[in-house]
């Protein structure tokens, strides 16, 4: 069997209706359409979303979805797993020093230090705010946490 070989199963095509074509087709003159009316007119209908003069979904519900506070604070989250890899012992974590080893892109951007992994090194935090389980294990490795009051 070869590409040329293939084709369609019988009944499976049908033929398009040819409207228009004379009166002894069937669908001569009106073209299936009837006599007067909007529908039987080009560009005759409705449109898509119209509701009967209704006014639409599209127009009675608000314009941007959700509820977006104003007063919203956005943290980058830093993990303790990640300090343990990218900080020798002794040294000081802040905004900068995380900019610097490429942890996050803008050393003024807001920083929350979370718990997730473990922390082997004494280091000191100076960010703007540390879970309470990264605060213990901070604190349990031999290091201390300072942010702002």
């Amino acid at each position: 069997m070869e590409l040329k070989d293939l084709v369609p199963a019988e009944g499976s095509k049908k033929a398009r209706k040819r409207v228009g074509r004379g009166p002894a087709s069937g669908t001569g003159k009106t073209a299936g359409r009837g006599y007067n009316g909007q529908k039987s007119r080009a560009g005759g209908g409705k449109g898509a979303g119209f509701e009967g003069g209704q006014t639409p979904l599209a127009r009675r519900l608000p314009k941007l979805p959700g509820f977006r506070n104003i007063n919203r604070v956005e943290y980058v989250p830093v993990n303790v797993s990640r300090l343990d890899a990218y900080f020798e012992a002794g040294e000081t974590v802040d905004g900068d020093s995380l900019k610097a080893k490429g942890i996050i892109k803008h050393s003024d951007a807001l920083v929350k230090v979370l718990g997730d992994g473990e922390i082997t090194k004494s280091l000191t935090v100076k960010v703007d705010k540390v879970s309470a389980s990264a605060k213990a294990k901070i604190e349990a490795a031999g290091g201390k946490v300072e942010e702002p009051c």
